[in-house]
């Protein structure tokens, strides 16, 4: 998202001028101050002069630009920043208006985001107050505007001393999520569950707590005369591959009742016409519908990745073209059904999957939390460098998730592009909704049909959730039944409240305006029906691994799933990423700069990380053994779950773990860290969910064997099941030819311990499990008999040879003996790796692809590898 800092603005061009209808980034001179009269003025002069102000930005990021206060991601300032989320901050832009602009008979100041109690006045007279972080605003201001010298002030006003008070005089307080460790907001009065902004800026277990207010995404000035389109939308009736029956939907706004001509023209995803419609249409004054029937012969569909092409057809509707009054509006859109399938099965479960395009698709993905904690510094390259990310590690859906904000435009337009899935939640991300408000209601119904139709457009949207987690805190984590002991009157208020608001309101606008996109009440949840988070109904969470009890992982296997949600487990970003961030004498577990980025737990998340590497790994040596095997850790406890969940196809339809992105460098669950660097858990990522798999999964003595084949076709193969040593003396072999049906897990075979290692030693014996297609390995996975700190790994030396392929330079691995964990880095460079985080068989060479800005012979002496091994057996 661009900025605009003082003294720089958009130039408009002149043909805009002409034109009947114009919309425009405002070109403005943005500054800010402390609002004169605020608490925090005698703490803090220096904010009360005004300063230039970046618009999309943030109180934060302007302070940080004016150096009135230090980076908030390095070193430990959290604590002293709180006093931004209690100030009361004041921006204000100078701007000219040209005379086209102001001979239009209506103009509109558009503000897609204040964050989010805001004040605004045009040349001192009073606009328009907001309340809502995720709504558009508009205010009309014609007859308000001069050609020169308008002046825009914004008050915002802080969340947390507008609320506090109201939220303090309750008798009994509704769940909030994580309280404030810093005294700007009691622990027992939380008031992120009463305003209507992004929930993480309060804090959460993988970010910091940063109470943001700001002009957080663009302003623009719209003008027109006669009329203008408002919305386009298409609505599909019947789609197979022979034609499309779809209703394209024109909103229009006119100033008086009218005659007018209405054309549709779809282009496809070439740029050709592929179908032209043009009908008259009577208006009255004020905004209509207008209806127009489309049909599309041999359309082309658009499809998640792996199952066909991403076609997208742009739509294009005037009114009145080629006359004086004519607007026009364009979308891109893509063609394709969708049905999230329900299916009562003979034991009393029901099924949780989705049907694209009449095709039941395994999603495979993972969940998506805000990219920054200050939303105007993403730009749509983070986006795309994320998403292009997912779509590398062979995922077909995001879960965008409920206590951050509704992306941009941008990063749908690249799920589009890329054909990844979003599963959506509204912005509700925890404890508990006072829905049992009206107004609070109204606000929220408002933010939801804003973005229900900003976003359904989209192909890649397939699911609008209500919430994250709000009905199973209520009726498994104890919200409700303590509520209900202290004030059992309000404690029902409160539960008839979230169901008007998740079970009615939300469902309703998705239903009038979703265009057919299934509506699913929270996550995890039956929709309202009995129990919240059930492994044979529904989505599941599932916490007992990582969370409580903190479960090994061997427990992921005995937990399955319609479809799993969240499930996750924790490791550390690069140690290149943490540079600058944590100073080289503060790299150690128990820091107070690592524990200010380690939220698990108020910052004792390490101990419980550290639990789960010494039950495989043993106790690191020092930081950077810690963070390299708390990358392990994660990776290959993930790869167990997410192997099982598509192993149990068709009973299990989906695994999303927790989570793909940062929001800022820490500790977390992601596997991409916030600098862009792939953690262990992308690069296994990439290999279980690929469309061709082998699942060897070891659970209590016994290894399942299991064949995934996620496409429309069926595979022929083979799959080779081989025991050997650590030094790679083979035990025994077995090699089959096997066809795995389309969209299937086949399971081939079972073995127990007994029968894998005969009379061999478990602690320096493996099982290599492959698929194959002829000699090229499409899947491999290493079955170990025993814990790797128990294990008698060798300090194996690995061979590393460069070669040219092609245009590609390539990095040979090999080994005599067993290597597992293999993890290749660069001292000092950044380097694009193809494959990484592997266990090279004894013998067996590995390529891979390298990318940098480096010549050859500098990416050699800057390479580092190292194993498991290693990290154990050199302590």
């Amino acid at each position: 998202m661009k900025q605009w800092a003082w003294g720089v603005g958009l130039v408009l061009l002149l043909a805009l001028h002409a034109l009947p209808s114009v919309a425009a980034p405002l070109q403005a001179q943005w500054s800010f101050r402390l609002l004169p009269g605020t608490a925090q003025l005698k703490a803090h002069p220096d904010a009360a002069q005004w300063r230039p102000a970046s618009v999309p930005g943030a109180v934060h990021t302007d302070l940080l630009a004016a150096k009135l206060i230090p980076d908030p991601y390095a070193g430990a300032p959290e604590a002293g920043l709180q006093w931004i989320g209690l100030a009361d901050w004041e921006y204000q832009a100078r701007f000219d208006v040209d005379a086209a602009t102001l001979a239009r008979s209506h103009a509109e100041l558009v503000f897609d985001g204040l964050d989010t109690f805001a004040e605004v006045m045009l040349n001192g007279r009073p606009l328009l107050r907001a309340d809502n972080s995720h709504r558009t605003w508009r205010a009309a201001v014609q007859g308000q505007l001069r050609a020169s010298g308008n002046e825009l002030r914004v008050v915002f006003r802080s969340p947390i001393s507008t609320l506090l008070p109201g939220v303090q005089a309750m008798p009994h307080k509704i769940a909030g999520n994580y309280p404030s460790p810093y005294g700007d907001e009691p622990r027992d009065a939380m008031v992120g569950n009463f305003v209507r902004k992004p929930g993480y800026h309060f804090g959460w277990d993988w970010g910091p707590r940063y109470v943001n207010a700001g002009i957080w995404r663009p302003v623009r000035l719209e003008s027109w005369n006669a009329q203008r389109i408002t919305d386009v939308a298409v609505q599909t009736t019947a789609l197979d591959a022979q034609r499309a029956v779809l209703q394209v939907t024109v909103e229009v706004e006119a100033a008086a009742a009218r005659q007018a001509r209405v054309q549709v023209e779809m282009l496809d995803p070439d740029g050709r016409v592929a179908a032209t419609v043009e009908q008259p249409a009577t208006l009255r004054a004020g905004v209509q519908v207008v209806l127009v029937p489309v049909q599309l012969a041999q359309p082309r569909r658009w499809w998640p990745v792996g199952h066909g092409e991403q076609a997208r057809y742009t739509v294009r509707a005037r009114i009145d073209a080629d006359t004086p009054e004519a607007a026009e509006r364009s979308i891109r859109t893509g063609l394709r059904t969708v049905e999230l399938r329900r299916e009562n099965d003979a034991k009393g479960g029901q099924g949780f999957a989705f049907v694209i395009n009449g095709v039941p698709i395994f999603a495979k993905g993972a969940n998506v939390i805000p990219f920054d904690m200050f939303p105007a510094r993403v730009d749509p390259a983070r986006i795309r460098r994320e998403l292009t990310a997912a779509r590398d590690a062979n995922m077909n859906m995001l879960r965008n998730w409920g206590g951050g904000y509704y992306e941009d435009d941008a990063f749908f337009d690249i799920a589009d592009e890329l054909g990844l899935l979003v599963w959506q939640d509204f912005m509700f991300g925890g404890g508990m909704q006072p829905g049992y408000d009206p107004a609070f209601r109204a606000n929220v119904v408002a933010e939801a049909r804003g973005n229900v139709r900003r976003l359904r457009r989209h192909p890649s949207v397939v699911l609008w959730c209500g919430n994250n987690e709000e009905e199973t805190a209520w009726k498994d984590w104890g919200h409700g039944r303590d509520l209900k002991a202290a004030d059992p009157a309000f404690a029902e208020r409160v539960w008839q409240g979230y169901v008007d608001l998740f079970g009615h309101d939300l469902r309703q606008v998705v239903a009038e305006a979703g265009l057919g996109v299934p509506y699913w009440s929270s996550s995890p949840s039956n929709d309202l029906d009995t129990v919240a988070n059930d492994s044979t109904r529904g989505d599941k969470h599932y916490w007992q691994v990582w969370g409580n009890p903190a479960l090994p992982v061997q427990a992921y296997l005995r937990e399955t799933p319609r479809f799993m949600s969240e499930y996750g487990l924790q490791a550390w970003p690069a140690l290149r990423t943490l540079e600058g961030i944590i100073p080289a004498d503060q790299m150690r577990v128990d820091s107070d700069t690592v524990r200010a980025h380690q939220k698990f737990m108020a910052g004792e998340g390490n101990q419980r990380l550290l639990q789960y590497i010494e039950r495989e790994f043993g106790t690191p040596r020092d930081f950077p053994d810690f963070v390299y095997l708390s990358q392990v850790m994660q990776a290959e406890g993930i790869e167990l779950a997410a192997l099982h969940h598509r192993a149990s196809r068709p009973y299990t339809m989906g695994s999303l773990y927790w989570q793909l992105n940062d929001v800022w460098p820490g500790a977390s669950w992601s596997s991409i860290d916030h600098a862009g660097r792939w953690k262990a858990l992308h690069f296994h990522a990439k290999r279980f969910f690929a469309d061709h798999a082998v699942a060897a999964l070891r659970d209590e003595g016994v290894t399942r064997v299991s064949l995934l084949n996620d496409l429309q076709q069926p595979l022929k193969a083979q799959w080779r099941l081989r025991v050997m040593d650590v030094d790679g003396r083979q035990i025994s072999k077995q090699q089959h030819a096997v066809t795995v049906p389309a969209l299937s897990a086949l399971e081939v075979g079972r073995f127990t311990d007994a029968q894998l290692l005969d009379k061999a030693d478990p602690t320096r014996t493996v099982a290599v499990v492959e698929l194959l297609d002829g000699k090229r390995v499409l899947s491999r996975q290493v079955v170990y008999f025993a814990a790797a700190k128990d294990m008698q790994l060798p300090e194996v030396k690995i061979d590393s040879r460069w070669v040219q392929d092609g245009d590609d330079t390539v990095l040979e691995l090999r080994a005599a003996q067993l290597a597992r964990g293999v993890w290749i880095d660069f001292d000092g460079l950044d380097a694009v790796l193809d494959d990484n985080a592997i266990d090279l068989a004894p013998g067996e060479p590995v390529r891979i692809k390298v990318k940098a800005d480096a010549d050859p012979e500098t990416l050699r002496k800057a390479l580092r590898i190292r194993s498991v091994a290693d990290a154990i057996a050199g302590r």
